[in-house]
Order: structure tokens, then C-alpha cells, then sequence
């Protein structure tokens, strides 16, 4: 299948990767829900579409082919039905707003002032690889059960995770472009059986208040857990998203105040800003940018465009998040603008399960650095670059202040 405009069959991974903004504004103008060959699907690319879309029922979840590769079946993020209500009966009671409000303090703030102590005195640093990375793997490496993890290892696990998972782009036949690309992910996820299997041998003897835990035996008969198998896919899903999101958008956040040292002042002197401005660094740069996919369950028509039966559709959150007809100037970053929603953690009933739990690591992340080093500055000899066009976050943030 090819486009109705040539300039959209020319799309490359690698310009996704670099920088899509441009190319998704240009869809939003001209062809709002379009099939880009490279991608081998639908994409859908405004507020109303993406969330006209995730809502329908005449849509349903699908894990997109690269993800697929990557996380295999039964993965949370690609099933429907019973066993999608299975899965997030067994991952959200740990991500309930009260259950989070009783230990999330205790689990973060001893992570964040860790890492914090160990460069806080030195005057420079860089936050994505320091800080933000580190303490969002550790806060939910704890929760999951992995503290014989270490932190460098989750974050070596979610980055080889994320480069197969985005390895997209596929030939008019529908074969991936790069099959190598997938080589890192698949010995990662040997590693990670290596690491786990023990642990599950132990759960399921003796059961403790680990997530990973509960995965095994809430909702079972007594006697019973669920097969390794079956978790598997949806850890993965929270080795690579779960423990992404909240360290990127930390870092995006930061970038942006950053770019307004006015209200860069204003956040570290007021503390209760401080979720007005997550929020709006996850809609400047959402950091699952187009990793999520829905599938016609019927011919339908969406915007125009005709859609059989099977035709699936990605939902580029990040450019619904940049959306003239929603946000003014929504290339800036400003924590001013009206607080519309925003879709960086998408919509429906496959609506990221984690939320309140990754606002709340970016608060007391952001909190605690805040409260240590009001005096941050970026560091302006390097320049700050993002990369990921399903995942999208800064790839290194470097800092200075006076010690």
C-alpha cells in the first residue's frame, strides 16, 4: 500500500527518530490520519482523531509488529477481552491513587536523596544518566521486586528494550527493514529470564508484597499462580515503558523550565508548582510519543478515511500533544498556558495503568532536586538532544551550579 501523497511515501525512520515534529505537523495539516509505508500502518496524528479513536468501539487494542518482536503474547498493551482484563486486574491494584499515596514517599524519596548525594557537592552533572533515569528504574525496579537489580542494569535493560521496540520500519512487502535491530532486546530478554526465574521460584513459595508477586497469585486459586509465561510480555512491557517514562519526562521537564528561566525560578521558589509543570513537560515532550496502536474491529470510516476491517492505526500521542487547533504555540514549553488534558498518557480503556504512580516519582524526583540544588543551571557549552519517535526523551542534559 502506498500514500495519495509522494511526499509521505518518502517518511524515514531516521528522521522520525531525530526529530518528528516536523513531518507530523505537516500530517496534522494535510492528511490528519494517513498510512505511512515505512511504518506499515495507519497513523493518527491530532487530539481529536487519536482520542475519537482510542475511545471507539470500533477499535481495539494491537500491539504494533515491532512491539510484538519485542514483548511477545500475551503482552498488556496489545490484548483485549478477558485476558486483557486479567492482566490489569493483576497489574493495577499496586497503581491505585490510595495504594500509591501509602508507600510512594517512602519508596522515592531515600532513591531520589541517594543519587542526589552522590553528586550534589560536585558541581556538575549530567541528569538524564545521574538522576532521572536512575531514580525512575530504581523507584520501580523496588516496587516490582528487582532490588538485587542493579540500577545501571534496568537502565542497559529498558534502552535495549526501547531500540527493538521502535525498530518500526518495514519494505512494501511488510518485512522489517532491520531484522538485526532486534538482536540487543532478545539477548536482554534472555538476561532478564536468567534474573527472574529464580525470584519467581521463590514467589511462588513464598509470596511477599513485591508486584511482580501479586502478579503470581492475586485473583488465583489457592494452590495456583499464574504461568511465568504469561508475565513475561507484560513485564516487559514495564521494563521498557513503566520504567521509561517517568525518568524522561523528568528530563523533558527540566529542559523546558530551562528554556524559561523565568519560570525555572518561579517552580524551585514555589514546590507546588511543581505537578503544573510535569504535566506540561509531558505534554511538550510526551515520552511514550507513538508507541500504542488500535485495529478495526469493522469497515469504518474515521475523518474522511475509509478503513476496512484490519486496519491498524498508531496513535501518535506526542503530536496530538502538539495540536494548534488544542494548545497555542504548543512547540513552547509554558507552565502559564491553560491546564488542558493532554494525551501523553493516552485514552480508553488501554490508558497508560501507571499515571498517578509516574507523576508522583517526577514530583518527588524533581522535589528533591529542586530542594538540594536550587541553583541549576543548564550547562550551555553542550547542547541538549533528543532522540525516539515511539519513546522520545532528551538524550543527555548536562548541569552546573555553584557549590
Amino acid at each position: 500500500m502506498t500514500s495519495t501523497m509522494s511526499w509521505i511515501d518518502d517518511i524515514t525512520m531516521t528522521e522520525l527518530e531525530r526529530n518528528p515534529y516536523p513531518v507530523y505537523e505537516r500530517l496534522r495539516v494535510e492528511a490528519p490520519l494517513a498510512y505511512i509505508p515505512i511504518l506499515g500502518s495507519y497513523v493518527a496524528t491530532t487530539a481529536d482523531i487519536c482520542r475519537t479513536i482510542a475511545t471507539s468501539p470500533d477499535f481495539e487494542a494491537v500491539i504494533t509488529k515491532a512491539g510484538g518482536r519485542t514483548f511477545g503474547h500475551p503482552a498488556v498493551i496489545g490484548v483485549n477481552g478477558a485476558i486483557h482484563e486479567d492482566l490489569r486486574s493483576m497489574v493495577d491494584p499496586a497503581l491505585q491513587p490510595q495504594e500509591v499515596d501509602r508507600w510512594i514517599d517512602d519508596l522515592v524519596r531515600p532513591i531520589a536523596r541517594r543519587y542526589l548525594s552522590d553528586f550534589e557537592d560536585v558541581g556538575r552533572a549530567e541528569l538524564v544518566a545521574q538522576y532521572c533515569e536512575p531514580v525512575s528504574v530504581r523507584a520501580l525496579g523496588d516496587l516490582l521486586g528487582l532490588q538485587s537489580v542493579s540500577s545501571d542494569k534496568l537502565r542497559e535493560w529498558f534502552h535495549k528494550l526501547s531500540v527493538s521496540f521502535t525498530n518500526a520500519g518495514v519494505d512494501e512487502n511488510g518485512e522489517f527493514t532491520n531484522p538485526d535491530g532486534f538482536a540487543e532486546a532478545d539477548a536482554a530478554k534472555l538476561e532478564i529470564q536468567s534474573i527472574v526465574n529464580p525470584l519467581i521460584d521463590n514467589w511462588i513459595e513464598n509470596p511477599d508484597d513485591s508486584a511482580i508477586s501479586h502478579w503470581l497469585h492475586d485473583g488465583m486459586p489457592d494452590g495456583q499462580t499464574r504461568d511465568r509465561d504469561y508475565i513475561y510480555p507484560t513485564l516487559y512491557v514495564y521494563l521498557l515503558g513503566a520504567m521509561q517514562e517517568p525518568g524522561h519526562a523528568m528530563a523533558s521537564t527540566l529542559v523546558g523550565l530551562f528554556s524559561r528561566p523565568d519560570q525555572f525560578e518561579q517552580v524551585v521558589d514555589e514546590p507546588g508548582l511543581i505537578p503544573r509543570a510535569i504535566s506540561e513537560g509531558m505534554r511538550w515532550t510526551s515520552p511514550i510519543w507513538s508507541a500504542t496502536a488500535r485495529i478495526s474491529t469493522k469497515d469504518t470510516e474515521v475523518a474522511g478515511v475509509d478503513l476496512p476491517a484490519g486496519s491498524v492505526v498508531l496513535m501518535s500521542y506526542g503530536s496530538a500533544n502538539h495540536d494548534h487547533s488544542v494548545y497555542e504555540a504548543p512547540s513552547e514549553y509554558d507552565i502559564t498556558r491553560p491546564p488542558l488534558p493532554h494525551l501523553a498518557f493516552g485514552a480508553g480503556n488501554h490508558a497508560c495503568a501507571g499515571i498517578y504512580f509516574a507523576n508522583h516519582v517526577c514530583r518527588i524526583g524533581l522535589e528533591e532536586l529542586f530542594e538540594s540544588i536550587p541553583n541549576l543551571e543548564r550547562d550551555d557549552s553542550s547542547d541538549v538532544e533528543f532522540w525516539g519517535w515511539g519513546f522520545r526523551g532528551p538524550t543527555s542534559l548536562h548541569t552546573v551550579w555553584e557549590v
